[in-house]
Parts: C-alpha cells; sequence; structure tokens
C-alpha cells in the first residue's frame, strides 16, 4: 500500500516469455494513431526487459474516452497464461482516493466536517482531539504507518481487523504534532474508513459499492481484503535480488481495509479516472478540496491532497498515486485539464516499471506537435520583438488585450525591453487551462536578463494576456 515505488534495483534480465505473450486488445477500440500505439507497446517491452516484470495492464485516456487499453506479458509463468485487459490487478494505495471521496460525500451531506477532530467517533486514540480528518487524508495527522515495509511481515499472514490496527497504531504516540509535517501513513486511512463506516452506518466496501462502483459502472471491482483473486486473475510476485518472479504470499483478511484493498481492471480505474475529469460524483468545490495541496501549518506546500498527489509534468497539472500490495505495483497519472489519463498496473512487488511506463506515455500523450510548438515560440518571440520596437501586431490580440496594450503601455515596454538587446531564446515552462482558456507560460532570455511571459490563449489562437516580468 505504498504510496510511490522505492527504487530498490533496477533489473538487466528478464524471462524470454514475459515479452513472448503479448495480449490483443479485447477491452476497448482503440483511437490513439498506430504510431503512437506502437510507441506505447515499445515503451512497455523495454519496461518489462528491463525490470523483469511478468506482466502489465494498461489503460490510456485522451480526450475523456478510453482510446486504448492492453495487457502484456504473463500473468500466470507456471503453467503460462497470457496477461489480458480483462484481467483484474489488486491497485494497492490507489484505493485511497475511492476512500477520501467516500468522505467528501459524507461531507456533503453535512454528515461530518474535514475540520472535525476525530474524537468525534474515536475518542480513545492518540490525541484524537486534535487531529482533523482533513489532516487524516492529507497525510499530516502523526499517526505511526502500520505497513512502512516493502514485503509481507509474519504478523499480516495472521487475519485482523480494522479495530486491531487501531488499536495498536493508533494508540502509539504521534511521529509529530498535526499539521506540522507530512508522512505517508496507511493508519491514516484505516481511520478515515472507520469513520465513513460509522457516520454512514454501512460497511465501507457496502458504501462504495452503492455510492461508486454501481454508478460509474465498475464491474470488475473486487475486495481483495475479503478474498484473494481468482485463478483467471494475475498470479502475485515477487523477486529476489536478481532473481527470477516468485509466488509472493498473500497478506491475510483485513489487513488493507480502506488504504489498499480494492482489485479491479485498468480500464475501470481508468473510467473512474474519466469521472474525476468529468466530476460525476463530487461537487466542484469537493472535487477542488480533493485535488488542492494542503499546505502545513507554516504554510509549506506538502504535494498533497485528500487521497492525490498534485502537481505537475511539463506545466501539466497532474493528479497520481502509486500502490504497492503484496505482489503488485501499480500507478495512476491524470490529467484532469488535459482530459488525458494513463493507468499501468502490474503482478510484481516492489518494481518501478508502471511509474516509468506511466510516465513515459504521459509524455507521449501530451507532447504537443513539434510544428504547433514552433510556431507558438515564434509568436512568441516575434511579439517581445515587436514590443522592443513599440508595436504589436493586434491581430493577434482579444480586444480586452488590445485595450491594455495602450499607447503609454507600448512605450514603456520599449523603453525597458530595447536596451537587453536580442531575444532569441525562448523555451515553454508552463501550460494548463482556465476561464476557458490556455494557461502558457514561457522563459524568455535577452542577452544576458531572464524574462517571464505570461499568456492566455483563446481557441481560436488570439492572445488574451501577453504580459512581461523579470524572471
Amino acid at each position: 500500500m505504498k504510496s510511490s515505488l522505492r527504487q530498490h534495483v533496477h533489473v538487466l534480465s528478464a524471462c524470454a516469455c514475459i515479452l513472448a505473450t503479448f495480449a490483443t486488445n479485447a477491452a476497448a477500440q482503440s483511437t490513439l494513431p498506430a504510431p503512437m500505439r506502437a510507441s506505447i507497446d515499445s515503451i512497455v517491452r523495454d519496461a518489462l526487459a528491463s525490470t523483469g516484470t511478468p506482466s502489465v495492464s494498461i489503460a490510456v485516456v485522451k480526450n475523456g474516452e478510453i482510446a486504448y487499453a492492453n495487457a502484456y506479458g504473463s500473468a500466470r509463468l507456471s503453467p503460462n497464461l497470457p496477461a489480458a485487459p480483462s484481467m483484474r490487478y489488486s491497485i494497492g494505495s490507489v484505493s485511497k482516493q475511492f476512500t477520501a471521496t467516500a468522505v467528501l460525500m459524507l461531507a456533503e451531506q453535512h454528515k461530518l466536517s474535514l475540520d472535525d477532530r476525530v474524537s468525534r467517533w474515536l475518542p480513545s486514540l492518540t490525541r484524537a482531539n486534535e487531529v482533523t480528518v482533513r489532516e487524516l487524508l492529507a497525510m499530516q495527522s502523526g499517526y505511526q504507518d502500520y505497513w512502512p515495509e516493502d514485503y509481507v511481515m509474519t504478523s499480516m499472514l495472521v487475519p485482523t481487523s480494522a479495530q486491531h490496527i487501531l488499536d495498536v497504531w493508533g494508540r502509539k504516540p504521534l511521529d509529530f504534532d498535526p499539521g506540522t509535517r507530512w508522512q505517508y501513513s496507511n493508519t491514516n486511512y484505516v481511520i478515515a474508513g472507520r469513520i465513513v463506516e460509522m457516520v454512514s452506518g454501512m460497511p465501507l466496501v457496502e458504501f462504495l459499492r452503492r455510492r461508486v462502483f454501481t454508478p460509474l459502472r465498475l464491474h470488475s471491482v473486487l475486495i481483495t481484503d475479503e478474498g484473494a483473486l481468482g485463478p483467471t486473475d494475475p498470479e502475485r510476485y515477487e523477486r529476489f535480488g536478481l532473481g527470477p518472479p516468485r509466488v509472493a504470499p498473500k497478506e491475510a483478511n483485513g489487513w488493507m481495509f480502506a488504504a489498499g484493498e480494492l482489485a479491479m481492471t485498468a480500464s475501470d480505474l481508468a473510467r473512474w479516472d474519466i469521472a474525476m475529469m468529468d466530476r460525476r460524483l463530487l461537487s466542484p468545490a469537493s472535487y477542488h478540496a480533493q485535488q488542492s495541496d494542503i499546505p502545513l501549518k507554516d504554510g509549506r506546500a506538502s504535494g498533497y491532497g485528500l487521497g492525490v498527489f498534485v502537481g505537475s509534468l511539463d506545466g501539466h497539472r497532474m493528479l497520481q498515486h502509486g500502490g504497492e500490495v503484496s505482489g503488485f505495483t501499480s500507478r495512476n497519472n491524470v490529467f484532469p485539464d488535459d482530459r488525458v489519463a494513463v493507468v499501468v498496473l502490474s503482478n510484481l512487488f516492489v518494481t518501478d516499471a508502471p511509474s516509468t511506463i506511466a510516465r513515459a506515455v504521459s509524455e507521449l500523450l501530451l507532447a504537443e506537435p513539434d510544428t504547433a510548438r514552433e510556431r507558438l515560440i515564434t509568436r512568441v518571440r516575434d511579439i517581445v520583438a515587436g514590443l522592443q520596437h513599440g508595436t504589436i501586431d493586434r491581430s493577434q490580440l482579444t480586444p480586452f488585450a488590445n485595450a491594455w496594450f495602450s499607447e503609454q503601455a507600448l512605450a514603456d515596454f520599449s523603453s525597458s525591453l530595447s536596451p537587453l538587446g536580442s531575444c532569441a531564446d525562448v523555451s515553454p515552462t508552463s501550460r494548463s487551462l482556465r476561464g476557458g482558456m490556455t494557461y502558457r507560460g514561457f522563459l524568455v532570455r535577452c542577452g544576458g536578463k531572464a524574462l517571464s511571459v505570461s499568456t492566455f490563449i483563446m481557441p481560436d489562437g488570439r492572445f488574451e494576456q501577453f504580459i512581461i516580468t523579470p524572471e
């Protein structure tokens, strides 16, 4: 149930049978161009070969729809069973965003508040009168993680309950004062899951089934905390050093509750991602709360929202989470503004294959065509050069932008920029959507001076904003 992969080893060998069994795409009719599909297949092949991962299943969302789904390698090595897109994989800690969504649903019903103290429901936990629900979901509570190891301890082979986890780890001294640090802890989500059950009056999995799985038609979902995957699903594997994949033990029932209990197909996880993009389950305010960085009490950024890491990739706003449970590793990258997502599920414990594949495929999907990128860079360079001489091509501006570029503005631009010399070096720095426009940031070097250019571009290509400030 780890948040991201630990970079233990880069394996340089793999079983030849892994790459010999590529399953055909049975989950979705591809709408990606053939060259892009070939590039994705090549990315996956290389990752399987370099890490020795038995199999992966992927789903790609583009323009808010599943555009490609495929599975690669061997779901089971002996006897060999080729992986297929219809197979379910454990998603590990990606499950946490489902638990966070359940909490937000109850908050929308005014049955709880993110600012409620844990003591409202679980007063016996350590400093429960100080820790808020928001701090649980944002990994800022201080409760000690009950499973930080990257292997299954012998104690986890014995069935347990959420209450046992809370009785042991929920009553230990906090690792830090609430809200003062960020530290990943599965215990936070066991507490959150119990709160959902106490507030809703039903088991967490039943709440999710009624409010999430059924409405979104996620028919493949299995609760692995209640039982193992079936014989037609992938086997779970682990490796010792550079040795071959070995069947990994399954955690006993009860250990995954609310923190890593879900298994599903890559396509069903992609459907969940699309629902996030479409804001189908929660209000805009709740999605904003979930997807925003939750700062620490001293104002420092945490890089985490409510069950998701928040950040960017090549200037594109990104929500992501990885997952590990025994024998499975996963990665889910979502770019809501671009309506793009990449799901990668694998059946090997502690492998960087899913994160490597997800990043490479994400970059492939988000890359601008070279010609479009170069045209935009040329436009920015020409406008800056014109401003150095006190002129601007007003056909490239909206009426508001035209009004902003007054004669006084042009004179100030010219007097301040012209002494800097030629501005030949222009590079994009950021990209996002806002107000029906595309925000684009650029770094421009004029002589020895670095300038920041902040633009908003309308769908028809005209600039609604073109502001230059010192970098």
